[in-house]
C-alpha cells in the first residue's frame, strides 16, 4: 500500500493531484490517507508525528512523506528504507526520528527526475512517482547514501507539542513509556496529572495519557487544553515529579 502524509492539509488540490499520479503509476495500489495536518512547514515537529503514527499501518507499506518549506532547493530527495518499510521524502529531518527508532535504516538518494519537474510541487512530481516504483517492487531509486541524521542534533524524544487534534488534545513528541507513568507534565505554567483515559478525572482537569499512538498526550477532561491553555505546535513540556 501507499501512505502518505503531509503537511497538505485536506481541502485544496493538492491530495487529489498526489492521487491522480498514484492511480496512474501504481493502478491497484490502496492509498491511505495517514495525515494532511502535520505541522505545517514544520519537518522538526512533523518527523516526531511521523514516528509515532507509521507504527500504526502494518505491514509492507511505501510512505509518501511531504513537509517540504524548503522545495525546489538543493536539498537532497531520499529514500529511506527502515525495517522493511520505505519512506519517501525530503532530506529536511521529516524522515530522520523514524531511521533513529528502526532496527534497520538504508538510506538512498533520490536521483531520478521526471520530464517536468515543478519547482514548487515535489510531492506530485518526484516523490509521488518514486513511491510508485517502490509499491511496484521497482529498485531503489538511487544509490545508498550516508546518513544524514549527524546534519541534525534533534533529541531521541521531543519535549514539546506537535499536533492539535480537532477536539484540543496536545500530542507531544514524548514517548510515554520514556517519560513514566507517574510523573507530572506541565506546558504553560499548567501541570497536567497522569491518567489512563478521559473519564478518570472530573471535567476541566488537566491531564495527560499514554496516547493510541503511545505517546504522551495533554488534555483537559471533556474540553480543549489548547483552546484553555494557550497550547500549540512548539509548545515546551515539562517532565516533573509533582507540580510545583
Amino acid at each position: 500500500m501507499i501512505v502518505l502524509f503531509t503537511d497538505f492539509g485536506a481541502t485544496g488540490p493538492y491530495v487529489g493531484q498526489v492521487k491522480a499520479v498514484l492511480a496512474r503509476e501504481a493502478p491497484g495500489q490502496p492509498v491511505i490517507d495517514l495525515l494532511h495536518e502535520a505541522p505545517a512547514m514544520n519537518p522538526r515537529a512533523s518527523a516526531y508525528l511521523l514516528a509515532a503514527l507509521a507504527p500504526s499501518i502494518q505491514g509492507s507499506a511505501v510512505f509518501i512523506c511531504v513537509v517540504d518549506p524548503g522545495v525546489g532547493t538543493a536539498r537532497r530527495a531520499l529514500a529511506l528504507h527502515a525495517d522493511g518499510r520505505w519512506f519517501v521524502g525530503p532530506d529536511n529531518g521529516l524522515l530522520d526520528v523514524v531511521a533513529r527508532r528502526a532496527q534497520s535504516a538504508e538510506w538512498h538518494e533520490i536521483t531520478w527526475k521526471p520530464e517536468n519537474l515543478s519547482a514548487t510541487f515535489h510531492g506530485r512530481d518526484l516523490f509521488a512517482p518514486v513511491a510508485a516504483r517502490l509499491a511496484r517492487g521497482d529498485a531503489a531509486p538511487g544509490a545508498r547514501c550516508d546518513s544524514p541524521l549527524a546534519q541534525r542534533d534533534w533529541p531521541a524524544d521531543l519535549d514539546e507539542v506537535v499536533y492539535l487534534d480537532p477536539y484540543g488534545n496536545a500530542t507531544t513528541g514524548l514517548r510515554a513509556k520514556i517519560v513514566g507513568a507517574d510523573v507530572v507534565l506541565r506546558a504553560n505554567e499548567r501541570c497536567f496529572q497522569p491518567v489512563t483515559t478521559f473519564g478518570d478525572a472530573p471535567a476541566g482537569t488537566a491531564i495527560w495519557y499514554a496516547n493510541s499512538n503511545a505517546h504522551a498526550e495533554l488534555a483537559i477532561s471533556e474540553g480543549s487544553a489548547a483552546g484553555s491553555c494557550g497550547l500549540a505546535i512548539g509548545t515546551k513540556v515539562s517532565v516533573l515529579e509533582e507540580c510545583p
